[in-house]
């Protein structure tokens, strides 16, 4: 084989191994021809169930609002203190038990309840032992945000979100998006559950996704991405950079083989 031969063969291996592909990189692609359409996406999720760790925001509203003043406190332990900050301080933190403090209740276990079932039987609770029927009180119990934790391809770290409902692609965009080089076709999820964690795994490139039961994150859920074998390789994933890679290999393979021929 001659060298003309060789430099050519050399090329379009490079090319060819070290592009990625654009599938790789759209997220949510639909077969076929491009065409307006209703995707039918399962919108209905299981209640999210309370877990340790989780955060509540809890408020209790009255007629007489100085007689719920104890259950609404604002930043009494650091008033400068604001949103995430400030929901640490407020907020009531499920301990390894899976009971919060709630004041003239004590300890209320709340693990596994969904905020509607914990908002119920803390209205009952103080309906009981505190209040009577006539100060018309009214509780509202909800997650002080979603958080998450992304690592890999993606701006890693850990993020909030105030809603409550927070979609996988949500998540990556409030994160700063996937990197060239990461994998969308494989994206993991860590999730806990009771018993222990789990890894689930989601396609991104497919508009399939969308029906995915985990297109929806849940608290304290770690988005892992992977990183694309290109990136290994250190090459590039357009076709100038790969170019560029090409290019500055077989200069060296030239001036070697012109070396040792000599």
């Amino acid at each position: 084989m001659s060298i003309r031969q060789l430099i050519v063969v050399v090329s379009i291996l490079l090319f060819v191994s070290s592009c990625v592909p654009t599938k790789r990189l759209m997220y949510l692609q639909e077969d076929g021809t491009a065409a307006d359409s209703i995707i039918s996406v399962e919108r209905i999720q299981k209640p999210y169930r309370v877990q340790v760790n989780d955060l509540l925001s809890i408020r209790v509203k009255a007629i007489d609002q100085d007689a719920v003043g104890m259950f609404n406190p604002i930043g009494e332990e650091n008033p400068n203190a604001t949103g995430e900050e400030r929901m640490y301080y407020d907020g009531f933190l499920v301990d390894a038990h899976g009971n919060i403090r709630v004041p003239t209740l004590g300890e209320v276990n709340v693990l596994g309840f969904t905020v509607d079932e914990i908002r119920e039987k803390i209205e009952k609770a103080l309906l009981e032992t505190y209040f009577r029927e006539q100060a018309n009180i009214f509780v509202t119990v909800k997650l002080a945000g979603i958080r998450y934790t992304t690592i890999g391809e993606i701006g890693s770290g850990s993020q909030v979100i105030y809603k409550e409902q927070v979609t996988i692609m949500e998540a990556i965009a409030n994160a700063g998006d996937i990197s060239e080089f990461g994998d969308r076709t494989d994206v993991v999820i860590v999730r806990q559950y009771p018993g222990g964690e789990k890894r689930h795994h989601i396609d991104l490139t497919k508009i399939d996704a969308m029906r995915s039961p985990y297109y929806y994150i849940q608290p304290n859920d770690l988005i892992i991405v992977n990183p694309l074998p290109q990136k290994a390789w250190g090459l590039g994933t357009t076709g100038l950079s790969n170019f560029q890679t090409a290019t500055s290999v077989l200069a060296l393979v030239i001036s070697s083989i012109l070396i040792f021929t000599r």
